[in-house]
């Protein structure tokens, strides 16, 4: 009812004509040739589902400018033309406007903050690390080393460098956390380097999902390729065992059933 009778005011005060209509799909930012468009937005701003860390925004708008606002931290509304200046004074005034507003953070904030933070933001999914090393972007360095980090969340993760326990910070490149589009996250890291005989190189992962941090170090005796082809190449020579240890079996056991005749 609020809203309503800030908009009969501004129509009064302007003497503009007022028309009821029934809106299926509104295009807040469309072009208007003649029309005037009122809406208000509510917000909720939070940084835990504790009530001294959450904030309760209510903004009105015509034609997709914001002329008040309401603000739980302040505990009043504030106008920003002289449409806004004039109802904000006016409801500041009103003890009932004025409970009702302040109880929504309570009402309208806390209780889904708290069902969001039990249903979903309390959640945790544990990422998987790989280290990698692939072809070095620039020319300053002969070497560098990836460090991947897949399907986690919350988003906020870090990801450092360590070389010999000692965090790196140079020649280093991140991309921004990544989301796979089913609640997961990715992000890699480029390490430059120039390889230094016994040193240890680690990747450090800190998430909301580890106890502590996870530390990966890398083996520079065998790069991953070598690896994936050791792996197949194993695998093959297995097969390859296994379907000539079935054909001598097939043999031998053939070979019972006959009977030799001599020849003259």
């Amino acid at each position: 009812m609020t809203s309503v009778r800030i908009l009969m005011q501004m129509a009064a005060q302007d003497d503009l004509v007022l028309h009821q209509m029934d809106v299926k799909t509104a295009y807040l930012h469309a072009p208007m040739d003649y029309a005037f468009l009122w809406y208000e937005l509510s917000t909720c701003v939070f940084t835990s589902s504790e009530r001294p860390d959450i904030e309760f925004i209510r903004s009105l708008y015509f034609n997709t400018i914001e002329f008040m606002r309401f603000n739980s931290t302040a505990g009043k509304w504030v106008g920003y033309d002289h449409h806004g200046i004039y109802n904000a004074e006016r409801l500041n005034n009103d003890p009932v406007e004025m409970a009702e507003m302040r109880s929504q953070k309570e009402r309208f904030c806390q209780y889904d903050i708290e069902i969001c933070y039990r249903k979903i933001l309390d959640k945790t999914a544990e990422p998987s690390v790989r280290l990698t090393s692939v072809r070095p972007h620039s020319g300053r360095h002969p070497a560098m080393l990836m460090c991947s980090v897949y399907n986690f969340y919350p988003k906020y993760i870090s990801v450092t460098w360590l070389r010999d326990g000692q965090p790196v910070t140079s020649d280093v490149t991140s991309t921004d956390e990544l989301a796979n589009g089913d609640w997961y996250y990715q992000i890699h890291s480029h390490l430059e380097y120039t390889p230094r005989s016994g040193e240890k190189i680690t990747c450090m992962v800190e998430h909301a999902s580890f106890p502590s941090p996870k530390k990966v170090d890398w083996n520079p005796s065998m790069s991953q390729s070598d690896r994936n082809k050791i792996a197949i190449g194993a695998s093959g020579l297995l097969l390859g065992l296994i379907l000539s240890l079935a054909g001598l079996i097939y043999y031998k056991r053939k070979a019972r059933g006959r009977v030799l005749v001599p020849t003259s």
